[in-house]
């Protein structure tokens, strides 16, 4: 395998996820090996709608600093909603095969982790894998938007030469459908346990700290706030990750005393988490979030620091005597406590951690896999 094209869920940025860290291992394992990221579309019709400035995507650029002269990006645009354009994932499929071909790729392997692309794996023909990492069907969408993913995953599922899922919740779910490989999530073990320096606007005093983007898919507002007003005098909620809930939302959080950084750099993040006396995993609990395999399992595991969770997937799973699972009222409870009994990294960060080096290597056997099956 050469040339690969993934089509991602998120944006190669600063900020760093599962597919970022599969990627660039993958780049490093293998010199010959060439790649195509492909975020999710800009939506400046949504932009407009949400009062924000409209982004009108990004043509293909080159990411020098991992991979130079192999690794690319594109941001294609989606001029119009899907109700209104139902010819919209056609025009984007055109633009990815474009652009693919633009960089010399006449035959690539195609990794589909946004099940929106479906219409790109029938039209291209190209060897695909399609990677699950969220249950798209149990999230909180409308009826229609609900049924267009479900199309989009029962072709995915149906032609996809191999299948990939994140959590074991998601390994039962798919699996009734057919044979899936599961590839969890992991850490960099040794750049989170190298000693950082405190960020500057860490607040003084005890930090009870969130890592992760701010959705309402996953963090629970309320309990935020009331953890946040229980901490009061004795210490300070903070949250590190992009922000993507509403502006009434980040209202009552900041009333609560809650202060949001936004997102960091992932080389600045582990700082953050070093020097947090807490870590918080305040998720809702759902269909959808026990669909889940959270990355922050493996970096607040990584930083050995004590751990308050709601009762997710993978934190209520795991047999870790530095993490407390609570809810409701006695979530805020237990934070507050366990704030001032809290050690000092690298205190706790001596405990075996899975390393991403390992999940490289099961993904890159699954797309050679791929690439070479009929």
């Amino acid at each position: 395998m050469t040339d690969l094209v993934v089509v991602s869920l998120e944006a190669w940025d600063d900020v760093w996820r599962r597919n970022q860290h599969l990627v660039d291992g993958l780049l490093r394992a293998d010199p010959t090996l060439r790649v195509l990221f492909v975020e999710p579309p800009a939506d400046p019709t949504h932009d407009l709608r949400s009062g924000r400035r409209p982004s009108f995507g990004r043509g293909i650029r080159e990411v020098p600093d991992v991979a130079p002269g192999r690794l690319f990006t594109l941001r294609p645009v989606k001029w119009l909603p899907r109700r209104v354009d139902p010819g919209a994932d056609e025009r984007l499929a055109r633009a990815i095969m474009r652009a693919a071909a633009s960089v010399g790729m006449r035959a690539p392997v195609l990794w589909i982790n946004d099940p929106s692309a479906a219409t790109l794996a029938v039209r291209s023909g190209w060897p695909m894998l399609y990677d699950v990492t969220d249950d798209w069907l149990t999230a909180d969408r409308s009826a229609g938007e609900r049924e267009r993913i479900a199309a989009n995953e029962a072709r995915l599922l149906a032609s996809a030469r191999a299948v990939v899922v994140c959590s074991a919740e998601l390994e039962r779910r798919k699996s009734a459908e057919r044979p899936v490989v599961l590839i969890p999530n992991a850490v960099d073990v040794t750049a989170y346990r190298r000693p950082a320096a405190r960020p500057a606007d860490l607040p003084a005093g005890p930090v009870a700290l969130y890592l992760g983007t701010a959705h309402a898919d996953r963090l629970d507002v309320d309990l935020c706030a009331a953890t946040a007003r229980a901490l009061d005098a004795t210490g300070t909620l903070v949250l590190v990750g992009p922000n993507l809930l509403s502006a009434e939302q980040v209202r009552r959080l900041t009333d609560a005393g809650v202060l949001m950084l936004g997102p960091r750099r992932r080389e600045d993040v582990i700082g953050y988490l070093q020097h947090a006396d807490v870590l918080l995993v305040p998720h809702v609990v759902t269909d959808f979030t026990d669909s889940l395999d959270p990355l922050k399992l493996y970096e607040y595991q990584a930083v050995g620091r004590p751990v308050v969770s709601t009762p997710v997937a993978g934190f209520r799973d795991v047999d870790d005597p530095r993490i407390t699972i609570a809810d409701g009222e006695e979530f805020a409870a237990a934070v507050a406590a366990a704030v001032p009994a809290a050690t000092r990294f690298p205190d706790g960060a001596e405990g075996p951690v899975p390393d991403w080096s390992e999940r490289v290597a099961a993904m890159g056997e699954v797309l050679r896999r791929v690439a070479q099956s009929d």
